[in-house]
């Protein structure tokens, strides 16, 4: 048999972490290469298009489309607020008065002879992308975004909720096998990055809603506390836009299972510190981590930048009794050791075939999956 390696999550007390920081359509770059940036520094700004609303001018008018542009008030371009008098028309000697006013704030985007409509187009919708960590500027990509970089602590989680936030950390677990009360949240934690043990509960993770806590780090979670917290039912494919004020991040996976030893203890050792955050999750193609970053406290500069020695797990041999973290239905986020390892590729439910294993969950239930399937599990 070959030698067998996959992927787990990356935890490093020391790396350099790269983010493109990008517009959705070309705009203005903010920022210069070499730039000192915050989390909240803006690096890019643009304006998105807003949508256009159709006015029927003619038929309300009670004229042939062809002759809208006699009675029209307002060229192409022009600004409009919404209830002005946008086109008007006088009858029978001008006893009687028609007229057309915009339904909303705007600009005249077209004039229409063959239908007799005009399109306002909405106000722009200014969008900014900030720099999400503390760093420098490393690249500016033009009329795009920037490339910012930074040095120190990086974690990943196997899922979360919600997006990028940041705040200083806060240890609420004395171990990371502790199942946290929710009487341990209080109105300091208010803008913390609060780490966990064992399980974030729903009443855990509602206290933490209830004092604005910027986000919440935990070994496990139970997907029915999840639905409760959110109110539906929620998929793993891609996840980084629910409506919560706090952005959760689980380390370890479903149910109640301890932080790793490792992790909970590079946190703890962050604390007080400032952290950026992040849950977005994706499982599919161009996996996506949810993560914690904590950069250098100290001025960051070009030569901090250069690659260190990485104190990282991202990469590790399969062999049989290795931990492993399934990270795809129907197991997601389930632990097992690897059982058996067949070397010759076998059909599986999608009538491919694929090289697989055998895992044994804990509670001493098999399955067999595809490699592609398990990620190694730092369960030290």
């Amino acid at each position: 048999m070959g030698t067998a390696y996959t992927p787990g999550l990356t935890i490093s007390a020391d790396t350099v972490i790269i983010k493109v920081r990008r517009l959705p359509l070309k705009g203005q770059v903010l920022v210069d290469v070499g730039d000192e940036v915050e989390p909240d520094t803006v690096v890019a700004r643009t304006d998105l298009p807003g949508p256009i609303t159709t006015v029927r001018v003619a038929e309300r008018l009670g004229v042939e489309p062809r002759e809208v542009t006699k009675f029209l008030l307002k060229n192409i371009g022009d600004k409009v607020q919404a209830g002005e008098v946008i086109a008007e028309r006088k009858s029978f000697f001008g006893l009687f008065t028609s007229r057309v006013t915009s339904p909303i704030n705007g600009n005249v985007d077209f004039i229409s002879e063959a239908t007799g409509n005009i399109g306002i187009r909405h106000l722009p919708t200014p969008v900014e992308v900030n720099a999400y960590l503390k760093g420098l500027v490393i690249e500016v990509i033009p009329e795009e975004g920037a490339v910012v970089a930074t040095r120190g602590v990086f974690v990943q989680g196997i899922f979360g909720l919600s997006g990028e936030k940041h705040g200083r950390i806060a240890v609420i677990a004395q171990s990371p096998d502790e199942v946290v009360p929710e009487t341990k949240i209080s109105d300091e934690h208010k803008g913390k990055v609060l780490i966990a043990g064992a399980l974030a509960h729903w009443r855990l993770m509602e206290a933490a809603k209830q004092v604005g806590a910027t986000a919440l780090v935990t070994g496990g979670v139970l997907d029915s506390d999840i639905k409760r917290l959110l109110g539906y039912d929620i998929g793993v494919a891609i996840t980084g836009h629910e409506p919560l004020p706090f952005t959760l991040i689980v380390t370890e996976g479903f149910g109640e299972i301890a932080m790793a030893k490792r992790t909970f203890e590079l946190l703890a050792s962050q604390e007080g510190k400032e952290a950026s955050v992040n849950g977005a999750t994706q499982i599919r193609a161009g996996v996506i981590r949810p993560e914690i970053i904590v950069p250098l406290e100290k001025k960051i500069q070009l030569e901090d930048l250069q690659v260190p020695e990485q104190e990282a797990f991202a990469v590790g041999e399969l062999s049989i009794g290795t931990p492993v973290r399934l990270i795809r239905a129907p197991y997601f986020g389930s632990l097992g050791r690897v059982s058996a390892l067949p070397p010759e590729p076998q059909e599986i439910e999608t009538e491919t075939k694929t090289r697989v294993l055998e895992v044994e969950l804990v509670g001493n239930d098999r399955v067999i999956v595809p490699r592609a399937n398990v990620e190694i599990f730092p369960h030290e």
